[in-house]
């Protein structure tokens, strides 16, 4: 057994890698995998150097680390990085839909976005939207697009007090 093994050692590093390969399967780290090509690399090394065990050695740990080093974060940041997938209704939130039935204040209205019909109602709270006009989804609130027209600047109803008729003007310190 030894003797074929001595003879066959880029076999011993076929199955090495295998192994590696399939446990790979179970983390989906992608550090198994570069490890198999390491031993991979051994494997080629052992079949034009069957008695250097110490160059094969050398030769699928560099391979390893190079692969964990350079190659591993080019394929988890592609894989892992890329753009949120989301779900339900939050899919709808800044997307731009156009006003079907007139939308008030107390409710009522409705848009067409991406060929679905939504109930809307203003996002500011004051505001009357006449059909056909763009609008942006800024929340959803339960089954209701809150919405406000594309291209207009955001108006808030803030409660101040409002300001006297006759301002008086103070008087300047004096020095």
């Amino acid at each position: 057994m030894m003797d074929w093994l001595r003879d066959n050692v880029w076999a011993a590093w076929l199955t090495i890698a295998a192994v590696l390969g399939l446990a790979e399967l179970a983390s989906l780290d992608f550090t198994l995998l570069m490890l198999a090509a390491g031993a991979l690399t051994a494997a080629g090394v052992a079949a034009f150097f069957p008695g250097l065990l110490w160059l094969q050695i050398v030769v699928g740990l560099i391979t390893a680390a190079a692969m964990l080093g350079a190659i591993r974060p080019m394929i988890v940041r592609k894989i892992h990085h890329g753009q949120e997938l989301k779900t339900g209704s939050a899919h709808v939130i800044g997307r731009t839909g156009t006003v079907v039935k007139e939308i008030h204040p107390d409710g009522g209205g409705s848009i067409r976005l991406g060929g679905e019909l939504w109930t809307a109602r203003p996002y500011d709270e004051i505001s009357t939207i006449a059909p056909g006009t763009r609008v942006e989804v800024m929340h959803i609130d339960g089954a209701t697009a809150v919405v406000y027209p594309v291209g207009e600047p955001l108006h808030h109803q803030l409660d101040l007090p409002e300001p006297s008729q006759d301002p008086k003007p103070t008087d300047p310190p004096q020095s």
